[in-house]
């Protein structure tokens, strides 16, 4: 094998690894996207939830 091929041999690698390395960061923005939507879902029902508890309490009081 020749230096001509070992260097297309290495840039052909290059360009390979920077491909997988593109698609690996765009599959990590599709998934921080995720996360981050998940995180207000979970923002929303907690703030559900405390109003429903505070909710209960008074009319549990009231009751009373």
């Amino acid at each position: 094998m020749g230096v001509t091929d070992k260097v297309w041999g290495a840039l052909t690698s290059v360009i390979k690894l920077e491909d997988k390395v593109n698609r690996q960061a765009d599959a990590m923005k599709v998934q921080q996207q995720k996360i981050e939507d998940l995180t207000g879902r979970v923002i929303r029902l907690e703030a559900q939830l405390e109003l429903l508890s505070g909710a209960a309490m008074i009319k549990k009081l009231k009751g009373n």
